[in-house]
């Protein structure tokens, strides 16, 4: 008696339907992420149990440090163009066109202005450097913070402000940018914190 055969069938699988979803999967998760802006410090913000988001846009972000140090960051082109053009305008410094598209491309910044056109200059790895020891200046003499956060506000009227703090900034520094904000009758503003975990008991 003759042995039946089985017929082989090939054990190959068409892979193309899985790349395709796999090129689509990272094409939506490309097009969907928001990338982390660059800080010049890095700053620990305390624990809060609120769960209300600051939205995404039309923001201007105060970074205090641990060392009181003041960092802006605009989350617009035009708005950092025309905010650094009048700020030069009312403490007399003029800028270039070729300093304003520098400028334009700063994630954070928090430079003296007089010392913002040698800044500029600098490379892109010395900016990282030197910019941590800097710093907006906020003191009752020089009261630069004001100068900015007024200019950012005309620039652009629908601005919200968020105060992002390291836990152990000095009160009297945060009491400071918010006595600059009071000053200019910006009495809203957000402060941004970390989730903390709320115990069942």
């Amino acid at each position: 008696m003759s042995k039946i055969k089985v017929a082989r069938k090939s054990t190959l699988i068409d892979m193309t339907a899985m790349s395709d979803v796999t090129v689509l999967l990272l094409t939506f998760f490309m097009l969907t992420s928001t990338f982390v802006q660059k800080a010049p410090v890095q700053v620990t913000t305390p624990g809060s149990v609120s769960e209300i988001k600051i939205p995404e846009h039309d923001i201007l972000q105060i970074l205090i440090d641990p060392k009181g140090k003041v960092f802006l960051s605009l989350d617009k082109q035009p708005d950092m163009i025309e905010t650094l053009t009048s700020v030069g305008r009312d403490l007399g410094v003029d800028f270039t066109s070729a300093e304003l598209q520098k400028f334009k491309l700063q994630q954070t910044f928090g430079v003296p202005i007089k010392s913002m056109k040698a800044f500029l200059a600098m490379s892109t790895e010395q900016q990282d450097k030197v910019l941590p020891e800097l710093g907006i200046p906020t003191d009752s003499t020089d009261n630069q913070f004001k100068v900015w956060v007024r200019n950012a506000r005309i620039a652009n009227p629908e601005l919200r402000i968020a105060i992002k703090a390291d836990q152990s900034t000095p009160y009297k520094v945060i009491k400071r940018v918010m006595s600059s904000l009071q000053d200019l009758r910006e009495n809203r503003y957000n402060l941004i914190t970390s989730l903390k975990v709320q115990s069942d008991k």
